[in-house]
C-alpha cells in the first residue's frame, strides 16, 4: 500500500492538461446538506436587513427545543433569564448585555439569530455547534425571555387569567 500510484493533494502533475492533479468543483457543486435556497432560514435577512419574521412556526416544541438549546449553549454567559449573568461571568469572564434593555429588546429576531451564526463583539460564533434550525429555536425561546420578563396582566389570556395566583393587586 506504500507504493500506490497517487497523488497528494496540490501536486503538480502532467497527467492533467492545467498540471493540476486534482480536478476544480464543478462551477454551482453544492456540498451535501450545505444548500441554502430559503435566504430567510440560512440567513435571518429578507433581502438585506435582519428580518423579524421566523421562518417557521412558533410552538411550544420548537420553544422547549430552543429553551434545552439555550440551557446548554447560551446560559453560561447570558444566564438562564437572560440578564447576562451566567457562572462564567462570575469567573471573570466579560459580562454580555442583558437581552432586557431596550436596545436588544427592539431588534429584530434575525439580528440574533446573525449574532449566534457570527458572533459579536467578545461572543465567538455557534455556527458549527448549533444547527441552524436549532438557532432559530434558541432566537424564540430568547424572544419568550423577553416577553416573561416585561409581561404584564393584560398579556396574560383571560382563560389563563383563572389560573394565576392572586397577588397583592388582586386583593
Amino acid at each position: 500500500m506504500h507504493d500506490q500510484p497517487k497523488y497528494p493533494p496540490y501536486r503538480k502533475s502532467d497527467f492533467f492538461g492545467d498540471g493540476r492533479s486534482a480536478r476544480p468543483l464543478v462551477s454551482g457543486t453544492v456540498a451535501r446538506g450545505q444548500l441554502r435556497e430559503d435566504l430567510l432560514f440560512a440567513s435571518g435577512k429578507s433581502g438585506t436587513a435582519f428580518a423579524d419574521a421566523f421562518p417557521m412556526p412558533v410552538d411550544e416544541a420548537l420553544l422547549r427545543r430552543g429553551q434545552e438549546r439555550y440551557l446548554i449553549y447560551c446560559a453560561p454567559c447570558h444566564g438562564a433569564l437572560g440578564r447576562g449573568d451566567g457562572v462564567i461571568v462570575r469567573r471573570g469572564y466579560r459580562q454580555p448585555s442583558s437581552f432586557h434593555v431596550d436596545r436588544l429588546r427592539q431588534q429584530p429576531a434575525g439580528y440574533f439569530f446573525d449574532v449566534i451564526s457570527h458572533g459579536f463583539g467578545a461572543m465567538p460564533d455557534y455556527a458549527a455547534q448549533i444547527a441552524l434550525k436549532d438557532r432559530w429555536a434558541v432566537v424564540a425561546y430568547v424572544r419568550a425571555l423577553q416577553l416573561s420578563q416585561h409581561a404584564t396582566l393584560a398579556d396574560v389570556p383571560p382563560e389563563a387569567r383563572a389560573q394565576l395566583p392572586a397577588g397583592p393587586e388582586a386583593r
